[in-house]
């Protein structure tokens, strides 16, 4: 029986390696599309960071309902104020994980387990919406029902409905929102406007249970951005093929693939063999 479990026991070892190596290339890559387009990044003090965020915060509580100082106050604890390796290549500020129906680029990094696959998206804006998406739902539904500025239960009640387990979590986002008066950016609503608020996300919230499952439990990678096992360094061209998704299978741009392979249109035919590994 040892004897069984032993050939087992390396295929698992090899098995996680070639991943971990495959996961360490898609990063790369990551990181260089995003030095690539922010080559003279700067690291965000706490203030800075909340100028340049404060107001995609303020447009998704009057979109919403959530108060700016708790979305800000929550990207500051999660994106260590925009500097996190998350949030300076992946452009993630609240550790979104992909799930089963992200479509876009994926960054791994150890969270919950090892090499949990997060999402990347092209702005931090992006980000922001998303993070009010991620709370439309059936568990976090009942602090829709508070005022916009009341960040106090919006506190306690995201640790209630459990998004986070550190027991102070609360505590932490009152603390940073109140150190940083970040309650100035939440503002009042008239009863009428309330109402018509609460209809608007109680409808998109009830639309989404049905789905909520598939829509918000984590996947290793999203089925759009699967790491290919590249251990074959070429690629034979099927029907439909096109550089682009050729590319994007293989977590590279197009212009790298043409210069693997010294192509300088983007003419490719049916069973041509192109190498996909750099």
């Amino acid at each position: 029986m040892k004897k069984l479990l032993l050939p087992f026991a390396i295929a698992v070892i090899l098995l996680a390696s070639c991943k971990s190596r495959q996961y360490h290339r898609n990063n790369k890559q990551i990181e260089k599309a995003a030095n690539k387009a922010n080559p003279n990044f700067t690291d965000f003090t706490t203030l800075s960071y909340i100028e340049a965020f404060k107001g995609v915060a303020i447009e998704e509580m009057n979109t919403y309902g959530i108060p700016a100082s708790i979305t800000l106050a929550q990207g500051i604890i999660e994106s260590g104020s925009g500097n996190s390796s998350l949030a300076k290549f992946a452009n993630n500020h609240f550790g979104i994980k992909c799930t089963s129906e992200w479509k876009g680029k994926a960054y791994y990094k150890d969270d919950d387990k090892s090499n949990d696959c997060f999402r990347v998206y092209k702005d931090a804006r992006d980000s922001y919406k998303d993070h009010s998406e991620f709370l439309k739902r059936k568990r976090y539904s009942a602090l829709f029902e508070l005022d916009k500025n009341d960040y106090v239960n919006w506190a306690k009640g995201l640790k209630q409905a459990g998004y986070a387990t550190n027991p102070r979590y609360p505590d932490m986002l009152i603390n940073t929102i109140e150190k940083y008066q970040l309650h100035q950016y939440d503002q009042p609503e008239s009863e009428p406007d309330k109402i018509k608020r609460e209809d608007r996300v109680f409808t998109e919230i009830n639309a989404n249970i049905p789905k909520e499952t598939k829509k918000f439990a984590p996947v290793e990678t999203p089925p759009s951005k699967q790491v290919i096992n590249t251990t074959d360094p070429n690629y034979v061209v099927q029907k439909g093929d096109t550089l682009y998704n050729i590319a994007k299978r293989y977590n590279m741009t197009v212009d790298e693939l043409k210069s693997l392979n010294n192509m300088h249109d983007e003419g490719i035919k049916i069973g041509q063999k192109l190498v996909v590994v750099k």
